[in-house]
């Protein structure tokens, strides 16, 4: 009998056999092909979500800028979100009710993988363009990664590739991350997303991450704290950004933690009422899914007349609100902070259970104004407070902790804050998921039962394993 080459190697030693798999993956024609296409669909589908994305901008700023300005406002009045919210649910109410896919994943369950087919693109496009202008409390990244695969899918009917499950899942993930950078504007968090997202590794994945985020949180305290103590160096390999690195002292390290946990539970309860206002709007859609929007729109109304600022604080997704925050935190007082992170916290829940969108920059928001108005404790300081309540935000809402800390680290654009976005990603992470698991949602695509003119609905009837989401 022949000794064992490499590519025999004992069951002991199972990474000899994985290189070798993956070798002969790599010479495949069919997995080359595959690589060469994704390639290739990479910019048309990076296209799309350019002009995706340059659309929803241009008609949110029509709607909050350049209508309220030509009716005399410099602002929006503190009723304009009643009217464009009530639009954006009768409109979402009809895609869920009639179109295929239901306009796409419901954002209360988090991020998906791009697994919608084709014949689903024009309810998600419809549907984010219904939700996201008209002042939804959601951001486009789900519609992206629905678009991005769906398109990618498309192509490759078009091509005539072969249609197997592996290369369907290529195809939409390739697709999914030609879109994500252009909203995160950097390809490294769509990626890192997506690997999250597809669920690599199942369990393990999480299992074998959270100890290592938390002991390289530790680790990079100890290292710091030693180098700064002793003045010695290790000849670590560093990158040091133009301007001022905020100085991270143990009072930020300490707080972090608590207020990962409060932010944590915070979270959970939106996600919660998020999941219940989607089993309400499930049995009549169009109604139910208008009053949701409403009711969100309400939220802005609120907040204006309570404080005076611009409703658009509330009703958007968050994402140029924050870049204001973190610029000129000072510039919100403790009423006006206190006022945006209740009045946002209930129409995000809403508008996750009713409306189409991602759940990543409200929950961004959120963090960052949760750290600003925390930040007076003692010892703690505004930039660590903004770091930690984003990280625990993140992490909480979409269920993703290595994918929220290196979004959080490069939104930072410093390395400086690291230790504590890990901390208070692995903390906010595992608070959220230690709390009971919420009501499971309605199953995509069966969004309605029959119209009440065809018969009484009966709760005794036999149901599929997802219409026990439903209840009594």
């Amino acid at each position: 009998m022949p000794e064992p080459g490499p590519s025999t190697a004992p069951a002991t030693g199972t990474q000899p056999e994985e290189a070798d798999r993956l070798r002969e993956l790599l010479r495949t024609p069919a997995y080359q092909k595959t690589l060469v296409f994704s390639a290739l669909i990479g910019v048309p589908v990076s296209l799309a979500a350019f002009w995706f994305l340059a659309s929803l901008h241009e008609l949110e700023h029509l709607m909050w800028a350049d209508l309220p300005s030509g009716l005399g406002w410099d602002t929006p009045p503190w009723w304009w979100p009643l009217p464009l919210l009530t639009l954006a649910g009768i409109c979402v109410g009809l895609v869920v009710r009639y179109l295929p896919g239901a306009g796409g994943h419901v954002p209360a369950g988090g991020l998906h993988a791009a697994g919608l087919p084709p014949v689903t693109l024009p309810g998600v496009v419809l549907a984010a363009v219904a939700s996201l202008p008209l002042g939804a409390t959601l951001g486009p990244e789900a519609p992206l990664i629905a678009l991005g695969g769906g398109l990618a899918l498309l192509f490759g009917q078009l091509a005539r590739a072969p249609v197997t499950a592996q290369g369907t899942a290529l195809l939409g993930a390739a697709g999914a991350a030609a879109a994500l950078p252009a909203i995160f504007g950097n390809p490294l968090v769509g990626a890192v997303i997506l690997i999250e997202v597809a669920g690599v590794g199942g369990p393990r994945l999480f299992a074998v991450m959270l100890p290592a985020l938390l002991s390289s949180g530790i680790g990079s305290l100890v290292f710091t704290g030693f180098g700064r103590w002793t003045g010695l160096s290790i000849g670590k390999l560093t990158l040091t950004p133009a301007g001022p690195t905020p100085r991270l002292d143990a009072g930020d390290v300490l707080w972090a933690i608590p207020i990962a946990a409060v932010i944590g539970i915070g979270v959970y309860l939106i996600l919660k009422t998020g999941r219940l206002a989607a089993v309400f709007v499930s049995k009549r859609p169009v109604v139910r899914t208008m009053a949701c929007a409403l009711a969100a729109g309400a939220c802005g109304s609120i907040y204006t007349l309570a404080v005076g600022r611009t409703p658009v604080d509330v009703a958007s997704s968050g994402q140029a609100t924050l870049a204001r925050l973190v610029e000129d935190p000072h510039s919100w007082g403790v009423g006006a902070l206190i006022a945006v992170l209740l009045c946002k916290a209930v129409a995000y829940g809403l508008c996750l259970g009713s409306l189409r969108g991602g759940p990543v920059f409200p929950a961004l928001f959120l963090g960052a104004a949760t750290g600003v108005l925390l930040a007076p404790l003692p010892g703690l300081g505004v930039v660590p407070g903004l770091a930690a309540g984003m990280a625990a935000a993140a992490a909480a809402a979409l269920r993703l902790p290595v994918s929220s800390a290196v979004l959080v680290v490069l939104l930072m654009g410093s390395a400086a804050m690291t230790p504590v976005v890990l901390l208070a990603a692995v903390v906010g992470f595992v608070t959220a998921q230690l709390l009971p698991a919420g009501r499971p949602l309605p199953p995509l695509g069966k969004p309605a039962p029959a119209d009440p003119g065809s018969g009484p609905p009966d709760d005794r009837a036999p149901r599929t394993a997802g219409d026990r989401t439903e209840g009594a």
